[in-house]
């Protein structure tokens, strides 16, 4: 495979990677937590209802298991294209 071709694959991994991280971060942020949040008002998570759960602690939780997410899949492609730092 060139060269150019092996970088365009790592770059569209990559965006690929990016694009489904952005959209479960406002899936959980905006749709759980604004959207959803009447739909889910109903249902009891640590003493308040999940919709408000969301829009406080779980879409911080979860925005924090993208980014390990995140950095375990680029580590993977990296060394599956040569580019890791090892």
């Amino acid at each position: 495979m060139s060269q150019t071709n092996d970088s365009n694959a790592y770059w569209s991994a990559n965006l690929r990677l990016i694009k489904i991280s952005l959209v479960i971060w406002a899936l959980v942020s905006f749709g759980f937590g604004i959207i959803l949040r009447p739909l889910l008002a109903g249902i009891t998570i640590g003493g308040t209802d999940l919709g408000f759960w969301f829009a406080q602690q779980g879409s911080i939780i979860v925005f924090l298991i993208l980014i390990f997410f995140y950095a375990w899949q680029m580590n993977k492609l990296d060394r599956e294209h040569g580019v890791d730092e090892e």
